[in-house]
């Protein structure tokens, strides 16, 4: 089966790998052991993997790969509409899913901290876009002082637009820069989450520049 080989073909690379073969058994293994990253499988009994996405981003930023069938832009969309990361398509690579998740974790090292985090800040990193507040120490985001919860892979979209304000960013170049792909990816891994993105800090802080890409607002 599937979920077996890409088990053991995880291990090979040094990770420790839990399975769960429906979904609602993976939402209980996910609370039970907390892992640092998740691999779903749209195709799942029970709850599918989309349905599993949205209920795991109900309470957690974990990093997501979905796992999709060939061709199926549908499965892609949705999945990336429920929250997920990044996507494969399956049958893949063992290799070409070992880079998606060493990139993936890579993101989560940015992950901004929890909202009852203690951490304190020097306070000399911050970033202002109006009542949009990015401390780059404690990688932390407020919209008018209140803690806005991203993703890993939301926070380093939001800190690549904040490093260029008002310079439009071609899709291509967010691909490289968040997602490290090197080769030309789907761009609609980018519109996605810049439409998530959009909707935690404000729509009007990001413009389309239609045909080229996007602008954080300066």
């Amino acid at each position: 089966m599937i979920r077996n080989t890409l088990r053991i073909a995880l291990q090979r690379y040094g990770f420790t790998v839990s399975t769960a073969a429906d979904g609602l058994t993976g939402l209980e293994l996910f609370r039970e052991t907390r892992p640092d990253l998740l691999v779903l499988d749209v195709m799942l009994p029970e709850l599918d993997g989309i349905g599993l996405c949205r209920r795991i981003r109900e309470s957690s930023l974990v990093p997501i790969l979905m796992v999709t069938a060939r061709g199926d832009d549908l499965d892609i969309i949705s999945g990336l509409e429920a929250g997920a990361d990044d996507y494969v398509v399956k049958p893949c690579e063992s290799a070409v899913l070992v880079a998606r998740i060493r990139s993936l974790l890579r993101r989560a090292s940015f992950a901004p901290a929890a909202p009852d985090s203690a951490r304190p800040s020097t306070g000399q990193d911050v970033l202002r876009f109006g009542d949009l507040t990015i401390d780059t120490d404690g990688m932390e985001v407020r919209r008018g002082g209140e803690i806005t919860a991203l993703t890993p892979t939301e926070l380093r979209l939001l800190l690549v637009f904040a490093a260029s304000p008002g310079v439009v960013l071609e899709r291509r170049t967010l691909l490289r820069q968040v997602w490290d792909h090197a080769w030309d990816g789907d761009t609609r891994v980018v519109d996605l989450h810049v439409k998530r993105l959009r909707a935690k800090i404000g729509a009007h802080r990001i413009d389309t520049v239609r045909g080229f890409g996007y602008k954080l607002r300066r």
